[in-house]
């Protein structure tokens, strides 16, 4: 996999989907859509926005899992949810939580009408040290990293200025294309 590089599969900061932390959850799943259709089909589709402050610097993101919770907010209810979800849950004691928080018991409509209209900067993923790579680093520092932190994508920098993104399903299309291209031994 030495052949593959973090730069070959890096998609340029100005063609992914960016918002400000000033829109709204109603304008960044518009901008989220017209980034899917923007999107070069050779790859997988884009699963979040980076959102921007006033000084143009990259402050988080807002994936399909943020704009999910942030239509219900009794899950900011739930003591250590975040050191829960990353553990995951057995199945009774995710439905003991949907019960005891009764989390979404709204019609889906109200809530959407709801969440609407909050800010992005109030419901986005901050971003952790550890979403960060250089792009001289190699693929397999990559992967390794992507996988230990359970990432969807890592923003990739140059003396340290975010210049795009990699994203873990960019990474996984071409592992099965370099797996599809070997020959398994029992046909050889």
């Amino acid at each position: 996999m030495n052949s593959l590089t973090i730069q070959q599969l890096t998609v340029p900061l100005a063609e992914y989907a960016t918002i400000s932390d000033k829109a709204t959850l109603y304008d960044a799943i518009l901008e989220l859509e017209q980034a899917r259709r923007n999107a070069d089909q050779a790859y997988y589709r884009h699963r979040a926005v980076l959102v921007f402050d006033e000084r143009d610097q990259v402050i988080g993101k807002l994936g399909l899992f943020d704009i999910l919770m942030a239509l219900e907010s009794t899950y900011s209810e739930i003591p250590g949810f975040e050191r829960l979800t990353g553990m995951g849950l057995a199945v009774r004691s995710a439905k003991d939580l949907f019960s005891q928080y009764s989390i979404w018991n709204k019609p889906l409509e109200t809530i959407c009408q709801e969440a609407a209209d909050l800010r992005v900067r109030d419901v986005m993923y901050k971003l952790t040290e550890d979403e960060y790579i250089e792009e001289t680093a190699s693929i397999d520092e990559a992967i390794h990293q992507l996988i230990m932190g359970r990432h969807q994508s890592l923003l990739v920098t140059r003396d340290n200025e975010i210049i795009g993104i990699l994203k873990l399903s960019d990474i996984f299309q071409r592992i099965c294309a370099l797996i599809k291209s070997c020959e398994p031994p029992q046909k050889r």
